[in-house]
């Protein structure tokens, strides 16, 4: 499942998540459900493609309290429409 973001923090903020919770975070992904992460990453590549992102975007995951995940439930983020340079914080 695919939404905007409610804060974007580029021009395109667009958030990726599964719509079956079976992992909190990044450290919850197992060989049996690995393969979602691929889908979801195909869907990002769709997305960026309808929405113009020609030149590059990026995606994001906070994995942790310390990374700033505020959702327990595993999802990211696709930034794009401006350029954001090398720096990521």
């Amino acid at each position: 499942m695919a939404f905007r973001d409610i804060a974007p923090q580029a021009p395109v903020h667009i958030i990726f998540i599964p719509k079956k919770h079976i992992m909190s975070s990044l450290n919850d992904i197992t060989p049996e459900n690995a393969d979602m992460i691929g889908k979801i990453m195909l869907a990002v590549r769709r997305v960026a493609v309808s929405e113009g992102l020609e030149n590059g975007y990026r995606v994001i995951n906070n994995c942790g309290t310390d990374a700033g995940q505020t959702i327990a439930h595993l999802h990211f983020h696709l930034l794009g429409g401006k350029n954001m340079g090398e720096k990521i914080i």
